[in-house]
């Protein structure tokens, strides 16, 4: 099957996670908002009002299917593509964990964007500021000690054991745009999750993962995106 993945072009946004899901499988599918007509073909199907019209993007186009939703995708991803466990069980745990992944990316956005995402980020710096403090200082240590102790309780060399599943992904993904958007917060934190630091380098070292990083595929981080950098805010 070729998938059509409808994403915002120009930024990795909540799309980048079912990018390296469908990279890391080796996937047939077009990143469809960044060809020719693309983006007014995404608008339509959003703008539909018959059938199952998406929300929002990212939304994965899977022949007659639409799925909305970044964790609905992986869902529907990993049992397809050896990235879930086959037992209904291990299917859950693995979308329970990449849902709390997707109230951290929340709270990340929330560090530049507190009072909300139609506000200009020159709109809310103090706000901001105050946000990214208490994000660092409790917010990161309660998700990110929470995805450390799993991989040690487990004793595997990914979240669920021996195999890799698709929120591996998703946790690069995570640790990639925290060194980009707070580099010196990141240096000084990083001493206290080391296993999410070796998760990351095994999942960058895997040969799809590691052609698509050095491909045009992989939009660059930039101030657009869920992962921004600013000076005044990784003090």
């Amino acid at each position: 099957m070729r998938y059509e993945l409808y994403y915002w072009p120009g930024i990795q946004g909540r799309g980048e996670y079912v990018r390296l899901a469908l990279e890391e499988a080796g996937a047939d599918y077009t990143d469809a908002a960044r060809t020719e007509r693309g983006m007014a073909a995404m608008m339509r199907m959003m703008e539909a009002r018959k059938g199952t019209p998406p929300f929002a993007p990212p939304f994965l186009k899977a022949g007659k299917l639409v799925i909305g939703q970044t964790a609905n995708i992986l869902l529907y991803l990993g049992s397809r593509h050896g990235l879930a466990p086959k037992p209904e069980a291990g299917r859950l745990w693995v979308h329970q964990l990449q849902l709390t992944v997707a109230d951290l990316v929340l709270e990340i956005h929330d560090t530049h964007h507190p009072l909300g995402p139609s506000l200009y980020y020159e709109d809310q710096r103090a706000p901001a500021k105050k946000r990214s403090e208490e994000f660092w200082n409790a917010r990161a240590p309660k998700y990110l000690g929470y995805f450390e102790g799993l991989l040690k309780g487990n004793g595997g060399s990914y979240l669920t054991g021996r195999r890799l599943s698709y929120v591996d992904l998703s946790l690069f993904q995570i640790v990639e745009g925290l060194r980009y958007a707070f580099p010196n917060r990141m240096r000084a934190f990083e001493r206290n999750i080391p296993g999410l630091i070796g998760l990351h380098d095994r999942v960058a070292a895997r040969p799809h993962i590691k052609v698509y990083l050095a491909s045009d595929r992989r939009i660059a981080f930039n101030e657009e995106g869920i992962f921004r950098h600013y000076k005044e805010l990784d003090l």
